[in-house]
């Protein structure tokens, strides 16, 4: 528990500092953005400063990070930053809601995940996962690295979800499926084949591979 640091200055922030500073221990003291976004030097009553300069001010020796952004070209945006505050020293925290069920689970830095999330025992989350509230994640499974689940999920038991897959509203992904790197399983849609294609979108009950595959440059 420290002083932190959150990057950003949208909605995100705004909900991550309410978090952080009603439901946890530690002390929000700044926000960062890239210099080109820097329109103001205050958010919330608290400095926003230079992320290219972010270590003159607030050392990764004394303050931690948190970087909850938006699934922007498949999380790859949000890895982009992660990487680049663990290239200047820093350690990141992760917000897990109080509202949230867990069972010992194992969790990665800068996760994001709130109220009514149920995480079942022998489940393992990566770093840089986000997991928007009321979403059921089943039991001996795996989240790996720069994921963001939105609401409602059902994800059941023995399932893979490998780095930065996308899942939309209410899907649900049935037992034992792995979505590859990059699935994008859209909302409402409902999972049933063993595994999906890398970088692929799926739609509809049951979820059906739309044609062509996710362009990193534009979503």
């Amino acid at each position: 528990m420290g002083k932190v640091i959150i990057f950003g200055t949208n909605d995100l922030a705004e909900l991550a500092h309410y978090y952080l500073s009603n439901d946890s221990a530690h002390e929000v003291v700044a926000f960062t953005v890239h210099e080109q976004y820097l329109k103001e030097d205050s958010f919330k009553g608290l400095p926003v400063v230079a992320f290219e300069t972010l270590e003159g001010a607030y050392p990764p020796t004394e303050f931690s990070l948190f970087a909850p952004m938006i699934g922007t070209k498949m999380n790859q945006l949000r890895e982009s930053v992660y990487l680049e505050g663990k290239a200047k020293g820093y350690d990141y925290i992760s917000y897990i809601s109080s509202k949230a069920t867990l069972f010992d689970n194992e969790i990665g830095e800068n996760c994001f995940i709130l109220e009514d999330n149920t995480i079942q025992p022998f489940t393992r989350i990566g770093n840089n996962v986000i997991l928007w509230s009321g979403n059921h994640i089943g039991h001996h499974g795996v989240i790996k690295d720069h994921v963001f689940f939105t609401s409602h999920v059902v994800m059941s038991g023995h399932c893979i979800i490998e780095s930065h897959c996308f899942v939309g509203v209410n899907a649900t992904i049935r037992d034992g499926c792995t979505l590859s790197q990059g699935t994008l399983l859209a909302m409402g849609a409902c999972l049933t084949s063993k595994r999906t294609e890398p970088w692929g979108v799926y739609i509809g009950n049951p979820a059906k591979l739309k044609e062509g595959k996710i362009s990193h440059e534009v979503f």
